[in-house]
């Protein structure tokens, strides 16, 4: 699919401990590029990670099938060595969120979609 505005839009919540924050950030600067590379394959674009004060993260990104793209990269070696470097950090969001799994929210509400 060439045409993003069928993608699938992803948009999930972890927590990671506030402390953790700066090593987080310093993390997400020096991706690894096999692991960049092993996303793009898995279909993610326009993937972005916000993170605020309390540690709480929004995760976004778009794809052709969700499903196939978190099981692609939950399935690949490269990405189990990165989840070595952040997993520790992780905390529960609340309690219907097991510690940093990534459960897609609902899509509610999307400008283009709404005016087209």
């Amino acid at each position: 699919m060439t045409d993003n505005s069928e993608a699938e839009r992803v948009c999930f919540l972890l927590r990671i401990d506030p402390n953790q924050i700066p090593e987080y950030l310093h993390a997400h600067q020096n991706v690894p590029p096999p692991l960049l590379l092993a996303l793009q394959n898995a279909g993610y674009r326009n993937y972005s990670v916000f993170v605020d004060a309390s540690g709480l993260l929004v995760g976004y990104f778009e794809t052709d099938d969700a499903e196939k793209a978190l099981a692609t990269m939950k399935a690949n070696p490269i990405n189990d060595s990165w989840g070595k470097t952040i997993e520790p950090m992780f905390m529960a969001v609340d309690d219907s969120r097991p510690v940093g799994t990534v459960l897609p929210l609902r899509l509610a509400f999307n400008l283009e979609s709404a005016v087209q």
